[in-house]
């Protein structure tokens, strides 16, 4: 209740201050001229009872402006131990990930087989050798390519619908900006796979102060904007948000910076909030100089993490599937004897 009582005359104050272009000068004069012309505050009282009310006023006011300084002080030590935290744990993890790879990689690769699977591995040959050397190997082999024929043309075929139907899903989206985000009337965000930033500039005449801000971050509803105006973002998210890890600040006095830790880190956003634009994500680009900064085995890791969550999303097979599948082609095509039309492959 106090808070509100304090500004109750806010808007008129700040209308008053925007028209002074002198400043708080020009503003103390309009305000003790006031004072002279219409009220008796002056002359109503002693001499000095007027001075000693307006010192007595400036000093409680002064403690309180010491006390937001110092507020806000605090306030922005402890977004940047955050932020410091922040980047230490997600180095940590980068470190721990590529110890994992490398750790993986380092384990041998070849397996021996015992002599009972040399042996069938051998038979297995030999027939296979036979039975290219008889009269109707020639037949069966062109069968074989007739079918493989049949069915390249086939994927071919739904690979091409698919492509139409994603094409159509993607009509309207908007294509990302620099930072994998977009750029609005109102703001501009950009994001990467762990995090988001919001940027939101205000064209006042005024500097921008924390307390003439509003900023409530839910879990899955995002509003930001001044007090006294329409806010800029109102609204529920494309996805959750880390509340306790998202941080503020206002730069240059008139831009309000957010920082927003994703709960899901494997994923682009297509929207900051439901009811913007959305942009389109398959057209997302991881910034090339992180990737640089790796060495040569873990950035062929990322990229390959990369390149199939883009195939996922166009629901088309993952490096690892379409290496099963190409095996399975060679397998097929190695042994055409064998009868695969009523086999079921996932």
């Amino acid at each position: 209740m106090a808070g509100s009582k304090e500004e109750r005359f806010d808007g008129m104050l700040l209308a008053m201050a925007q028209q002074c272009e002198g400043g708080v000068q020009e503003l103390l004069d309009e305000f003790f001229s006031f004072l002279c012309r219409k009220t008796d505050f002056y002359t109503g009282a002693e001499e000095k009872t007027a001075e000693k009310l307006i010192m007595d006023k400036f000093k409680i006011y002064q403690q309180k402006a010491y006390k937001f300084r110092d507020q806000r002080r605090e306030e922005m030590q402890q977004a940047d131990k955050k932020i410091k935290e922040r980047q230490a744990r997600k180095a940590e993890e980068e470190r721990k990930l590529v110890e994992e790879k490398i750790k993986q990689q380092e384990e041998p690769k070849i397996r021996e087989i015992t002599d009972e699977e040399a042996e069938c591995l051998q038979k297995e040959i030999d027939q296979q050798k036979d039975q290219n050397v008889s009269n109707g190997s020639g037949e069966k082999m062109d069968i074989s390519e007739e079918e493989e024929k049949d069915k390249k043309e086939e994927a071919e075929e739904t690979k091409s619908d698919h492509d139409s139907d994603e094409d159509e899903k993607d009509k309207g989206k908007i294509k990302p900006n620099a930072g994998n985000g977009a750029d609005l009337d109102n703001y501009k965000w950009t994001q990467t796979l762990e995090e988001l930033e919001i940027r939101i500039p205000f064209y006042v005449t005024f500097p921008i102060k924390g307390k003439d801000v509003v900023v409530e971050v839910h879990r899955k509803h995002l509003k930001v904007g001044l007090k006294g105006h329409p806010p800029v973002i109102d609204g529920v998210t494309y996805n959750e948000m880390k509340v306790e890890e998202s941080t503020w600040v206002i730069q240059d006095r008139k831009e309000v910076v957010l920082t927003i830790e994703k709960v899901n880190k494997m994923e682009w956003w297509s929207q900051v909030v439901t009811t913007d634009p959305e942009i389109n994500t398959k057209k997302v680009q991881p910034e090339n100089s992180k990737l640089s900064d790796l060495d040569g085995e873990t950035r062929s890791m990322v990229e390959k993490m990369m390149y199939d969550q883009r195939q996922k999303e166009m629901g088309k097979p993952t490096s690892d599937e379409q290496k099963k599948q190409d095996v399975l082609k060679k397998f097929m095509t190695q042994h055409p004897e064998m009868d695969f039309s009523k086999c079921k492959f996932n």
